[in-house]
């Protein structure tokens, strides 16, 4: 009888255990969040959370004086928001890298990437996507007197910058192969270094570029893009309920105008489609 109670007890003592490890993470944790949708998240903590570049002019740039910041991915973020908890305040903007956000994004550190993000193949391995949200192309800054003025002109001993995690720079390097790149934490730093002369030219999506050039007329855009950048807003793998909300975002926007007006609010002119 006494070795019947002992065994009882051990197994009671194994299931008190397992019970209080399935039931000891607090339920507004991340562990726990992490198994709802994404839509049920941004509801239960009444806030969309969103990954944004903050320097990146006309598409999310942070002004030092006020600390707000404004841009076209901005704008598509807070129709998102509207649409899940009706009202366009109700985000939070992170600021994210091209290197920083899939794993910002896969740690639940944010609900969605809005932030001139390439759809590519490799990335679909990562994470899921919306349809397009804006057509960009790869091209060139340089500076308004330089030789440069197709890619094809790049030459050995021609340094290119870039930022690091992006596809510009794997691009960059396939198209000229002899030229060095040199790469930077992000846009702003990769400008300043073109500014200081550490480079021939500075390559990223020309949709970024032309915002470049509005901050300092001495460089310009080079006209030839050399590859097509479809940008997508990107949400955890598996998360298809989520992607089909935001699509369906993306075409009322399409449907209504709206689109067009914060195209043209930003890029300064409408949508060639």
């Amino acid at each position: 009888m006494k070795k019947k109670n002992v065994v009882l007890g051990l197994i009671t003592i194994v299931m008190l255990a397992m019970l209080g490890a399935c039931g000891g993470k607090d339920a507004g944790s991340k562990e726990a969040v992490g198994k709802e949708s994404t839509i049920e998240t941004i509801k239960d903590r009444d806030k969309f959370v969103v990954g944004v570049k903050y320097d990146t002019k006309l598409f999310g740039l942070q002004d030092p004086s006020t600390n707000k910041v404004e841009g076209f991915d901005i704008d598509i973020a807070r129709e998102i928001a509207k649409d899940i908890l009706g009202d366009e305040n109700k985000v939070e903007l992170v600021e994210v890298t091209s290197k920083t956000r899939i794993p910002m994004l896969n740690n639940g550190d944010i609900d969605a990437i809005i932030a001139t993000m390439t759809i590519t193949e490799e990335r679909k391995q990562e994470v899921e996507f919306s349809e397009v949200y804006f057509e960009a192309g790869q091209s060139l800054l340089v500076k308004k007197d330089s030789d440069i003025k197709k890619v094809d002109d790049l030459k050995k001993g021609d340094t290119v910058l870039a930022v690091k995690g992006s596809t510009s720079a794997k691009n960059i390097r396939e198209k000229s192969p002899d030229t060095t790149v040199r790469e930077y934490e992000n846009y702003q730093e990769a400008f300043m270094a073109l500014k200081a002369g550490h480079g021939n030219a500075l390559t990223t999506d020309n949709s970024i570029l032309y915002g470049m050039a509005q901050q300092d007329s001495n460089f310009i855009v080079l006209e030839e893009t050399f590859t097509d950048e479809p940008y997508g807003i990107a949400i955890k793998k598996g998360d298809t309920e989520f992607v089909d909300e935001v699509n369906k975002v993306l075409n009322e926007l399409h449907e209504s105008g709206k689109y067009d007006e914060i195209y043209e609010k930003w890029i300064g002119e409408k949508p060639k489609n």
